[in-house]
């Protein structure tokens, strides 16, 4: 080839030369020397990529430039490459010959991970052929990309839930700020700007930087917590997806007084002691005291007889508490024998306790064999009183009892009334003779009966608030004055005699009260003091927290098995001292109750032998007939869903339970006993060291006294009836009840039936046996048919030995044969002749 041709016409054809036609010659041209430039960027690069996207906006565009365009290769480019450590981008050519490039992202792009990035890049032309050998690159440029936030996230707040308290009457600017947060990495988007309370008819509102404040003054009376939901929005307003909610607790003014109180207390029977305050704590809010002093009162008098006592009868009380006998009960139960009470109205509210109502109008004459005339100098009077109001302007007398002339004088021997507020015993002595009446008078205010009087008179008389009778007064139309009004029950009279001050508190004695778990951890300097019902307690101390721990310490208790279910008040009043101040802070006095829980009510079963029959003769004999010689009470009760935890039984499964009886009932059916022909009778030795005592009659017998169920079971099962003519009586029924508490509850009807077997019946070949203990004549005819049982049983053995002896030798045969005979001519006895000669 020749180098200095000129060429007119280029064709391309290999990859180091080409060929150049030129008129007559054909020139091979290397263009190794024709890339002379490089390719031309600019020098740095700002760029834009929205975050999930991977197209990069670059300002300006990417477009490289080569000077040795338009020639092949040379003017053309072919790459563009990127420095830089781990740069999650690409840049691709989009047109080689114009030089237009592309800036993208190699995967998605996340803003919240990094915002920016720089890196470098250079753009590479085509070099000297299509193998880009020789080629060239760029200067280095500078690009800068910006991660566009997309608003992804929404807010959250920093805490699950927020709680404050405030001071109720107040107006805060402020009460809690809540604060949220938002991931995206923009400030448009990561920025929260509003905050919203979403519950609706609250006093509060909330700013934009989340202070929550009240719109109002609150009440602690009106509401003592609010709940508020809020929710939080960024500035591209997305929503929280969860709102928070906020307690605020309103706090009344520092008040001084008992905090950490019930204002209920449940009392389970049969749980011992309670306590009523285990966490109270006096708040004095910041003042010194020098002394505190408390009074706790249990209000019982809408309770029964003024508190929860044991409501026996009277007879029952009297026999428990070992009054002396001879005692004169004024208001029986109406009966036949006491009927001067039926008129009277009975207050059928309270539980199993006999108590008489007065209005002011009723009146009751008791006959005079039933009242002693002469108290002598010793006497007891006791009741239980409970006092209504006066309706009058005039304090006027209310006579509870009197003993009056059988004149028209009006004179009275001896009364007991209430007057101005006072109780008064009028005593005449000596009233016998007309002309020498020597009257006195014992005053006592309502809060000061019980007490003796120069050792002569005891009043022991229960006062719950601030009709007469009258006894005697042969008068043709007896009228009466002074009306009592209030309630009476168990009025007593017992001339010379004192009662013990033991057994008066037995027989009043309330069985609820105030107690203090373990005396001995009281505090030092603690003083206390119960009265004697112990329903109120007085505890008086100068350490705060001694007094706060002894207070927490009080508790009731009733120890009835059956107590009476409802309410009972409690009052707790304080009064303190400060420290050389002339004014000291003030408690105000607390009110609870004691629900006692209704007791879980007992079964008693009465069980045995209901039917027995017996010849006469056992009637006839010196013991009688034991009628209940099988006889078992007990009593259950059944443990439902609301049994307490510490019993063993499981809901709806009966348990037996031990308690007391107070009477037990033997009632006769049918026609009363003939006293001249029969009788039921216990020996009096029975009762001896029982709390017992029974009363006998033609329609039964009556055995009463409050003792356990063991102890009656033995003394009924030695009640005997005996019958002297039993051919002129016929079949007798007896009917068993027995009663706890005063008929609060009962047992079922035990009925037992006596028949009598005559002399005539003993040869009857039916069995004339009962399932109770066998007289000796029934004994001897079981034994006599038993031996003539065994005889035949015997010898129909004995023929069946005999048939499968046959064939042995005769000589044995026989011998064993007369023995046979030998033994039945000994035992074959008819038992009936033998009975029938006896007689």
């Amino acid at each position: 080839c020749v180098r200095a041709c000129v060429c007119v016409c280029v064709w391309l054809f290999f990859q180091v030369g080409v060929a150049v036609w030129g008129g007559n010659k054909i020139c091979c041209i290397n263009f190794a020397q024709m890339n002379k430039h490089k390719p031309w960027i600019e020098t740095s690069y700002h760029g834009v990529i929205t975050e999930n996207m991977d197209i990069v906006q670059l300002d300006p565009p990417l477009v490289a430039l080569d000077k040795d365009a338009p020639v092949p290769y040379a003017g053309e480019i072919c790459a563009f490459k990127i420095h830089g450590l781990e740069a999650p981008f690409e840049a691709v050519v989009l047109n080689g010959t114009s030089g237009e490039g592309q800036l993208r992202a190699k995967g998605l792009v996340d803003c919240e991970l990094q915002k920016e990035y720089t890196f470098i890049i250079q753009a590479h032309d085509c070099g000297a052929g299509p193998g880009g050998t020789g080629g060239k690159k760029s200067h280095k440029a500078v690009v800068h990309i910006q991660v566009n936030d997309v608003n992804e996230f929404s807010p959250v707040f920093r805490e699950v839930q927020y709680h404050t308290a405030v001071t109720e009457g107040k107006i805060y600017d402020s009460i809690l700020q809540v604060e949220a947060t938002d991931q995206d990495c923009s400030s448009q988007y990561s920025q929260i700007c509003n905050y919203q309370i979403t519950t609706t008819n609250t006093p509060f509102a909330i700013d934009r930087n989340g202070n929550i404040r009240n719109t109002e003054k609150l009440s602690f009376e009106k509401q003592q917590q609010y709940e508020v939901l809020v929710t939080a929005f960024d500035c591209g307003q997305k929503r929280s997806t969860e709102s928070v909610p906020v307690h605020i607790d309103v706090k009344p003014v520092c008040k001084p007084g008992w905090q950490g109180w019930d204002k209920r207390v449940d009392y389970e029977p049969g749980t011992g002691s309670k306590q009523l305050f285990p966490k109270m704590n006096l708040e004095t809010c910041g003042g010194l005291l020098s002394s505190v002093r408390t009074t706790v009162e249990l209000q019982t008098s809408h309770i029964g007889k003024g508190c929860d006592r044991e409501t026996y009868s009277e007879k029952s009380l009297q026999k428990l508490c070992g009054a002396s006998s001879g005692s004169t009960d004024l208001l029986p139960a109406p009966s036949t024998s006491t009927n001067w009470t039926a008129s009277l109205v009975t207050d059928s509210e309270r539980d199993s306790d006999l108590i008489f109502r007065f209005d002011g109008r009723q009146a009751a004459k008791i006959p005079d064999q039933v009242v002693p005339q002469n108290l002598t100098d010793q006497f007891t009077v006791a009741t239980w009183m409970k006092h209504g109001p006066n309706p009058g302007l005039r304090a006027e007398k209310e006579t509870l009892l009197c003993n009056s002339d059988k004149t028209e004088m009006n004179r009275h021997h001896y009364s007991l009334y209430v007057h101005n507020c006072r109780l008064v015993f009028l005593l005449r002595r000596d009233f016998i003779q007309v002309d020498t009446f020597r009257p006195a008078e014992f005053h006592w205010k309502l809060d000061q009966v019980g007490y003796t009087v120069e050792g002569q008179l005891v009043l022991t008389i229960n006062i719950l608030e601030l009709s007469p009778l009258c006894v005697g007064g042969e008068v043709t139309k007896p009228r009466f004055t002074q009306y009592f009004r209030g309630s009476l029950s168990g009025l007593t009279i017992r001339p010379g005699k004192i009662e013990s001050q033991k057994v008066i508190s037995c027989l009043q004695a309330c069985k609820e009260g105030l107690d203090i778990n373990s005396l001995e951890s009281l505090g030092k300097g603690i003083k206390f003091h119960f009265n004697p019902a112990q329903s109120i307690l007085v505890m008086e101390g100068e350490d705060l927290e001694n007094m706060n721990a002894a207070l927490r310490k009080v508790s009731y208790i009733n120890s009835r098995q059956f107590p009476t279910p409802g309410i009972r008040h409690l009052h707790i009043s304080t009064s303190v001292q400060c420290f050389g101040e002339d004014t000291c802070i003030f408690i105000p006095d607390i009110d609870a109750v004691v629900m006692v829980l209704q007791p879980s009510e007992p079964r008693i079963t009465i069980a045995g032998v209901d039917r027995l029959t017996r010849p006469a003769a056992d009637l006839r004999g010196p013991a009688g007939l034991t009628l209940f010689q099988d006889l078992h009470i007990i009593s259950t009760v059944t443990k439902g869903d609301t049994a307490s935890h510490h019993t063993a039984g499981r809901p709806g499964v009966q348990e037996e339970i031990i308690h007391n009886l107070d009477y037990c009932d033997i009632l006769v059916l049918g026609e009363e006993l003939r006293p001249e022909q029969e009788s039921l009778q216990l020996q009096r030795s029975t009762l001896l060291g029982k709390h017992l005592d029974a009363t006998n009659s033609t329609s039964g017998m009556s055995i009463y006294g409050v003792d356990s169920m063991s102890n009656y079971e033995q003394v009924i099962r030695q009640v005997y009836y005996h019958n002297w003519h039993p051919a002129q009586t016929p079949d007798r029924k007896f009917r068993l009840t027995c009663s706890e508490l005063n008929g609060r509850y009962t047992s079922n009807e035990f009925t037992l039936e006596i028949s009598v077997l005559h002399k005539s019946e003993y040869f009857n070949i039916t069995f004339p046996f009962s399932p109770g203990a066998p007289s000796a004549a029934t004994v001897v005819i079981v034994i006599c048919i038993a031996a003539l049982v065994v005889v035949v049983v015997l010898g129909i053995y004995r023929i069946h030995l005999t048939h499968q002896q046959e064939g042995r030798n005769s000589d044995t045969t026989k011998e064993r044969e007369l023995d046979w005979d030998d033994s039945a001519l000994n035992i074959t006895v008819n038992p009936m002749e033998v009975r029938g000669r006896g007689d």
